[in-house]
């Protein structure tokens, strides 16, 4: 079994808001998977808000409100997207200041 400090940071929250961590020797078991699985999809989100970003703010017309909603989205996919590099760079041994 994993020690302590070896413990993965999964791509969700808890019930109560906090962060989830997965023990366990086997990166092929059933829970390494879906947690691979849901931060590629994190992360091919992250992609697409991206683009869509992109778009949003080359558009001279784009109101208020949608750019609200935008900032909201790409808060999101942040906030997803620094827990997936936190939990692989902790995989590869490096630690951050970042804390979920």
């Amino acid at each position: 079994m994993t020690t302590q400090n070896e413990l993965r940071l999964l791509p969700w929250l808890g019930p109560e808001g906090k962060p989830c961590y997965l023990s366990t020797d086997d990166n092929g078991g059933y829970m390494s998977r879906l947690a691979d699985n849901i931060e590629a999809e994190q992360l091919d989100t992250a992609a697409m808000l991206l683009e869509h970003a992109s778009n949003t703010l080359d558009d001279q017309n784009t109101d208020p409100e949608d750019l609200r909603r935008l900032t909201g989205e790409l808060t999101g996919i942040l906030r997803d997207v620094l827990r997936v590099a936190t939990s692989r760079g902790h995989l590869l041994g490096v630690s951050g200041p970042y804390r979920f």
